[in-house]
């Protein structure tokens, strides 16, 4: 009887309107690193000749980036992107055939996405900066000190290839 009585009452109260869920990853914050989406070829800043090619591709429900990055003649990899809200700071993860992995923190800065973090060793930021006329600048530092001093390490434009 008093399984009916509670079916009864709950099937007689009243419907409470809830509004639809909000779409995960839906704030502005998601779309900081958009800029550098698309099929890539890639070249050493300043120089013509083709390095790699890259493919950076929004996955996940556009909750994440994931980047291909293969290279004419070393080893390829590529890595995972996310914006964390609750940390307020974009992470990447990267992994390559020849199994390293590295994990980065950063955030964009009004002009550029920086991430930084260990690899293999020393100290590394990367700065990525959408140029105006599409392309990419990815810069490379590296630092050995804790980050009091850096040292270029690698400096790429990514220019649409598709």
């Amino acid at each position: 009887m008093i399984r009916i009585t509670l079916a009864a009452a709950l099937l007689a109260a009243p419907a409470v309107a809830q509004a639809p869920p909000k779409p995960a990853c839906a704030a502005a914050e998601h779309r900081q690193f958009d800029f550098w989406v698309g099929r890539w070829q890639v070249s050493q800043t300043g120089k013509d000749g083709v390095v790699a090619e890259s493919l950076i591709e929004k996955v996940y429900n556009g909750c994440g980036i994931r980047e291909n990055w293969m290279p004419k003649n070393k080893q390829d990899g590529g890595s995972l992107n996310i914006y964390l809200p609750g940390e307020k700071a974009w992470k990447q993860t990267w992994i390559d055939s020849g199994g390293t992995r590295a994990d980065f923190t950063g955030g964009w800065t009004g002009k550029a996405m920086v991430l930084t973090g260990k690899w293999d060793g020393p100290l590394v930021r990367m700065t990525y900066t959408p140029n105006p006329d599409g392309s990419v600048r990815q810069a490379g530092e590296q630092s050995t000190d804790g980050g009091k001093t850096w040292t270029p390490s690698f400096d790429f434009t990514y220019r649409r290839g598709d």
